[in-house]
């Protein structure tokens, strides 16, 4: 019998799952590793090799831009400290500080701690953020304010220019429109600039499920 085609609610449960059985593994590997990049780099191939031994999935390259880029999925995978949960995402272009990323998120937030002979990877949560929640949480909170108390094209862009969106008058003008035609979603991250994006994710762990496409878990 073949293995079932991967759906969001089996990619959500599944990580649960895997939290629970590496928070109990002695990750030897690991002894000692303090670079955030390499202990992401060792979880997210874990969890891509734990995900394909029990569902058909799409694993994604750096080509392809994100880790599981199937099309019923659309979701890039991030690992995280809890002592200071965040990362960095490809730059595409400013609106995604305000309509999104424009995919999902997985993340997995650990507490890393070593012994001489032993690594545990203790996940704290694991939280899955639709692609509708991904834009910046104040930057989407005042412009929904501003629209709701009758902003007009000139408003939005000083605020765009106020709050450094990267961009220049073409874009401001551009995204103006689209603001105005578009009511943009309340976002729950917070996207610094940089010449990545820097996506912090303090707001969305401590959500508990009360927003409508942020689902957390948490041990």
């Amino acid at each position: 019998m073949g293995k079932p085609v991967l759906t969001i609610d089996e990619l959500i449960n599944v990580a649960c799952g895997f939290c629970q059985i590496e928070s109990k593994r002695n990750h030897i590997d690991l002894i000692g590793i303090t670079d955030g990049k390499a202990v992401g780099t060792y979880v997210e191939h874990r969890f891509k090799k734990y995900l394909s031994s029990k569902f058909l999935v799409d694993i994604g390259n750096s080509a392809k831009g994100i880790d599981l880029p199937g099309k019923n999925i659309q979701t890039d995978i991030k690992v995280t400290s809890i002592v200071q949960p965040q990362s960095s995402c490809p730059f595409r272009n400013a609106r995604q500080k305000i309509f999104g990323l424009g995919y999902n998120l997985l993340v997995f937030v650990y507490d890393k701690r070593d012994t001489n002979d032993s690594c545990t990877l203790r996940f704290t949560h694991c939280t899955f953020i639709h692609k509708e929640r991904t834009a910046d949480f104040t930057i989407t909170k005042r412009l929904r304010e501003m629209i709701y108390d009758g902003a007009n094209k000139e408003d939005i862009i000083g605020f765009l220019q106020d709050k450094n969106v990267p961009g220049d008058e073409i874009v401001y003008n551009d995204l103006a429109d689209e603001i105005l035609e578009f009511l943009p979603e309340q976002g729950y991250l917070t996207i610094s600039n940089a010449l990545q994006w820097r996506l912090q994710y303090t707001r969305v762990i401590g959500l508990d499920n009360s927003i409508d496409g942020v689902i957390n878990y948490e041990w």
